[in-house]
């Protein structure tokens, strides 16, 4: 229905013990009033090393995309979003952020893209220097933002990748594209690293003090020949925990559960009592679970009144 309104909450809970701590006491009562009025509608369960994260499946199904884990194709989604349907239905695309990998004694993690600072004139001297060794195996590059590249060729087309987000802080071995290390995109890491080990672009980044440009990341990958036809209206994504997740900071996370709560909770909240349709859908690192409004039987309302579910009843399936 036109009024129905779906709010989807990325990083609601996470695995470790400290963020199960975090949430203990917290008091979310918009939430759970929520949790109590609504239906659970479909239940998304994965695991924790899955190529795409519970928020991103969830998100490319309200968006009418392909949602199979690391098969999501943002990139072309993004040149459909941006009108260019003819350029996105003739190849497979892909998104290309520059990145520093941080080296290890038995491990290689991915810092966060965000850190390099990477401003447009930076990072269009960048790709003009890559672009030539891409063109090699068939991948054309194209400036899109700082710290993100469109690329496209035939190579791109069947690749299963990873978001950065989903990588960051993580050993890279597991969440490379292509399977088998003779891929020609293991091979171009390879020359990256080697082209940009001693290259000047990096000498004047380290004048600035600025960490170096060693290393680059393909993730939302594949075709879409047709602009995507979405279920129902898109949803809003409330991504106020994500930073302070992806920093591991429960505390701020805490407080950021509490602003949701008083805040885009509240209107929803009102929202339902208002009699209106709407969705809710909380993603965590394994799972996502969405809530919509629906009849219920007279057990269903029996069993809400004394037994209401709350969130702390479901945050360990997310």
């Amino acid at each position: 229905m036109s009024d129905t309104l779906h709010l989807l909450i990325p990083y609601a809970a996470g695995a470790s013990e400290a963020s199960q701590q975090a949430l203990t006491g917290l008091a979310l009562p918009h939430l759970d009033r929520l949790l109590a009025r609504l239906t659970l509608h479909e239940s998304d369960l994965g695991d924790d090393d899955a190529f795409s994260a519970p928020h991103e499946r969830a998100l490319a199904r309200a968006l009418g995309l392909p949602s199979a884990p690391g098969c999501i194709p943002w990139a072309a989604h993004h040149l459909h979003q941006q009108g260019r349907h003819d350029e996105a239905a003739q190849d497979a695309w892909a998104f290309v952020t520059p990145c520093h990998w941080e080296v290890r004694t038995d491990h290689v993690t991915l810092a966060d893209p965000a850190q390099l600072q990477l401003t447009e004139d930076d990072s269009r001297a960048l790709l003009a220097l890559m672009a030539p060794w891409f063109e090699g195996d068939g991948i054309t590059l194209q400036y899109d933002q700082p710290t993100r590249w469109l690329a496209h060729g035939e190579l791109l087309a069947d690749l299963v990748t990873a978001s950065p987000e989903r990588v960051l802080h993580r050993d890279v071995s597991h969440w490379l594209p292509g399977e088998q290390k003779s891929h020609p995109l293991r091979r171009l890491h390879s020359e990256m690293q080697m082209l940009l080990y001693t290259h000047p672009f990096n000498d004047a980044r380290e004048a600035r003090r600025l960490p170096p440009v060693n290393a680059f990341w393909v993730h939302g990958a594949g075709r879409l020949p047709q602009a995507p036809q979405p279920p129902a209206p898109p949803p809003v994504v409330e991504d106020g925990l994500q930073g302070a997740a992806l920093r591991e900071d429960w505390a701020a996370w805490s407080a950021a559960w509490q602003a949701i709560d008083a805040g885009a909770l509240a209107r929803l909240d009102a929202h339902v009592a208002r009699g209106a349709t709407a969705r809710l859908t909380l993603c965590g690192e394994r799972g996502a679970l969405t809530w919509h409004t629906a009849p219920r039987s007279l057990g269903q309302r029996i069993s809400s009144i004394f037994r209401p579910q709350r969130f702390a009843d479901v945050r360990e399936q997310l």
